[in-house]
């Protein structure tokens, strides 16, 4: 519409409102004058003629409303609402870039920034959670309007109408909808001809979409419109109304979206339905990942974690230790893919895969987290559990997308953690059952890694801690042509990994003054036990509000991860209580004297979550090579607490259950594994983790002959073990009533109430060099560190 046409329309608007307002008040108060607003620059020249019919429009509307309300009240000034930048911009027809963008307020929890990173997925979930909820609302709401809607208004018949409507004169006038359905609208009290002279003059003066005073109370279906018009105008003559008092009949077409929503309502209640169905199957199928859910339509398609060289939180080889070996291997692979030129010019090809396998903590997985953050290329993460799924089909298709795009942003490394879920070795003799799913995907990752369809610029890594159930075709050069060993590390790798987790906590003193001496009271612990140790170390210090972490907390810490909780508050007997210092004095004893004995670290009776009663610590050496002499003398340091009893207390107990455990599976070790009977032979037979046998491999009589062998061994055993203790009878007594009295003995102790050990060793222990440690350091304390009061041997993981 042009501003010309604008104005007369505005001016007409407002010359009627005035109108109306004379004839239904009688009184109309011109509103108040006002000071000309400064010129604005909607309009070219100031202020336009436009905008002037805008605001003067505006302000007798206004003004027309406020009159209407309080009869001669004041009329609201207009100018107002021009002066806001919106309708500036409304009225305006200058382009939107020459009025300046207003400044949003930021948030003080800086929720825009998030807001417009990750808007798109909010808006979706609002206007699903406001479907959901307001659906059924709407729905019923619907219904009830529909049953209401047709209380107000009455449905009757044309005959009805001639004689109890258009007789009495009760008629105003009558709206044709959509030529099927004729409106009636009612005068409250009947019509005489002045009545109806004066009614229409006042009905001609109304303007179109003013209504007069009538109400709509009844309807009837006309057929036809022809017809319906001769029968109005036959009722008329037949009733002497005169031709220029017939009823006005009004033609209009109207849509009822109402009903029309209600002709749809059913069908769009099940499209809303099933969508909705399916965003929750959506969610459900695979959302246990915690990568987001999984449409059913994309089931076949592998969740990957991707990272690349933008990834934050990532992981380095600085910050893994233990596996110098591990990761030299690792390295190369990094190497090969930032530098490929220097190992193609010497005719050398990448290796296709490397299996890192290792017992459980030793730091497979986080390796594979810093190969990651060093290659620099692309890397996607999968669990080998993720390709299984409740549908067939599903993870040779997840394999297959995996390496696809794995292909297509090449070079690129694919890290698979726990392979053993989907890489078992195959089932032979029809043995397979049930696991046809998870072979098929085993063929499809086979076919990948090294097949027909297969491309340069893809490795694959993958993790176990069981590689001797994997499958020979998996493990083969072309696949995985490395296995990399992660074994627990030695007293220098565990040194190095505390030296990285202690530099994250609050010591008392300087992380070297620590790592040394926590490397050697832990022999036998992974990375992962050691992180454990650190984390409850800072756990024990702000249980007891300290600000600083010592020594006393370490060695809490171990106590804690080896033994258990300790139970403070548990109810025992004196009997139990002396037996149980009894047994472990005579722990103690036997391995005080035994040559190739464990040198004893601490010995306790408080009780603790495994380890039953009481237990003892030791610091047991590292070496990769035991004889039989060892093995003997600590089989007879075991039995050193049931021989105790047996001499001391006159009585046994149940306590040495978990001794006899270990004393039998050494003995097992030394006849039908290691070859030290003489009776069995040079013979060995290596017994499954699982202890599950298909057949022997060997005879009846041999399994005899190795029963009986272990049972003569573990007697032999035993009864050098209760001759030592008869000997030093007195000295097992003196520290099982020490024992009784402080509940708690160290090393120090032991050797106020036994002497010094008579054997002596060339090469220093675990023990010697937590002992020198201390020594060495000239600013230690000697009542803030007790080197004694440390823990040694760990529960096996």
């Amino acid at each position: 519409m042009s501003l010309s046409t604008l104005s007369r329309a505005l001016a007409r608007s407002s010359r009627s409102r005035q109108g109306y307002l004379l004839g239904g008040h009688g009184v109309f108060r011109a509103p108040l004058p006002s000071p000309s607003p400064p010129p604005s620059p909607l309009l070219p020249g100031g202020e336009g003629a436009g905008l002037r019919l805008v605001r003067r429009y505006l302000t007798s509307a206004l003004g027309s409303r406020a009159a209407a309300a309080n009869g001669a009240g004041k009329v609201r000034d207009g100018r107002s609402l021009l002066a806001n930048s919106q309708s500036r911009r409304l009225f305006s027809d200058q382009s939107k870039k020459n009025f300046p963008k207003e400044k949003e307020v930021p948030k003080g929890d800086g929720s825009n920034k998030s807001e417009s990173k990750s808007g798109q997925p909010n808006v979706q979930e609002k206007l699903l959670k406001l479907f959901q909820d307001s659906i059924g609302p709407v729905f019923l709401l619907g219904l009830l309007l529909a049953t209401l809607s047709g209380s107000s208004e009455k449905e009757i018949s044309f005959q009805e109408f001639k004689n109890k409507l258009l007789e009495p004169g009760l008629v105003d006038r009558i709206v044709v909808i959509n030529k099927t359905v004729a409106k009636v609208h009612v005068r409250s009290s009947p019509s005489t001809k002045q009545n109806q002279h004066s009614d229409t003059s006042i009905t001609t003066s109304h303007l179109p979409g003013q209504e007069p005073p009538s109400k709509y109370k009844y309807y009837f279906n006309i057929g036809s419109v022809d017809s319906f018009e001769e029968k109005l105008e036959e009722a008329q003559e037949a009733l002497g109304i005169d031709r220029h008092d017939y009823i006005p009949v009004i033609y209009a077409d109207k849509i009822s979206w109402f009903q029309e929503i209600m002709e749809f309502a059913p069908t769009l209640f099940i499209v809303g339905l099933l969508y909705v169905v399916g965003r929750k199957m959506s969610i459900s199928i695979g959302g246990g990942s915690g990568q987001g859910g999984r449409s059913i339509f994309s089931i076949g398609k592998a969740q990957v974690t991707k990272m690349d060289k933008n990834s934050k939180n990532k992981v380095f080889f600085k910050d893994v230790a233990g596996c110098d070996e591990a990761k030299q291997e690792i390295m190369e692979f990094v190497h090969f893919l930032k530098n490929p030129d220097k190992y193609e010019a010497l005719g050398a090809k990448i290796p296709k895969g490397a299996l890192l396998c290792g017992p459980p903590g030793t730091g497979k997985t986080l390796l594979a987290k810093a190969t990651a953050g060093e290659s620099g290329v692309p890397f996607l993460s999968i669990s080998g559990s993720d390709f299984l799924e409740m549908f067939v089909g599903v993870g040779p298709s997840r394999v297959r997308s995996l390496f696809q795009e794995a292909r297509e942003c090449a070079p690129s490394i694919v890290f698979i953690d726990e392979i053993d879920a989907i890489g078992r070795a195959r089932g032979r003799g029809g043995f397979s059952g049930g696991n046809s799913e998870r072979e098929n995907t085993l063929n499809q990752l086979l076919v990948e890694m090294d097949g027909f369809g297969t491309t340069a610029g893809v490795v694959v890594l993958a993790g176990t801690n069981r590689p001797d159930i994997l499958d020979q075709a998996l493990l083969r050069p072309g696949r995985f042509d490395r296995q990399i060993s992660i074994d627990r590390p030695d007293i220098n790798g565990r040194e190095q990994i505390f030296r990285i987790y202690l530099a994250k906590l609050k010591l008392d003193k300087e992380p070297s003054f620590y790592s040394q001496r926590l490397a050697a009271l832990t022999p036998g612990f992974a990375g992962a036990d050691i992180a454990n140790i650190c984390n409850e170390a800072a756990l024990i210090t702000a249980r007891r509000d300290e600000k600083l972490i010592t020594m006393q907390h370490f060695e809490s810490a171990i106590d804690r991860v080896i033994g258990g909780l300790e139970k403070k508050n548990t109810v025992i007997s004196k009997l139990e209580r002396r037996t149980v210092a009894y047994h472990e004095s005579g722990h103690a004893v036997a391995g005080w004297f035994l040559e190739h004995a464990e040198p004893l670290l601490k010995v306790t009776i408080v009780p603790r979550g495994t380890a039953a009663l009481g237990f003892a610590q030791y610091v047991p050496s590292e070496n990769l090579l035991m004889t039989k002499e060892q093995f003997f003398d600590r089989t007879c340091m075991t039995l050193g607490g049931r021989a105790a009893e047996e001499v001391l207390i006159g009585k046994i107990s149940t306590g040495a259950q978990n001794d006899l455990e270990k004393v039998t599976k050494m003995t097992y070790q030394q006849v039908a594994v290691y070859g030290f009977s003489e009776k069995v032979g040079l013979l060995s037979f290596p017994q499954r983790d699982d202890g599950f046998w298909m057949d022997k491999p060997y005879s009846g009589q041999t399994a005899s002959m190795i029963d009986t062998e272990v049972r003569e061994l573990v007697a032999k055993a035993y009864n050098t073990t209760t001759e030592l203790i008869r000997k030093h009878k007195d000295k097992v007594a003196q520290v099982a009533e020490l024992l009784l009295e402080k509940e708690v003995l160290h090393q120090d102790d032991l050797i106020r109430v036994l002497g010094e050990r008579p054997f002596k060793t060339d090469e220093p222990t675990n023990y010697d060099r937590f002992k020198q440690g201390f020594m060495d350091s000239e600013d230690s304390k000697s009542g803030e560190v007790d080197p004694s009061s440390s823990v040694g041997e760990p529960v096996p993981t």
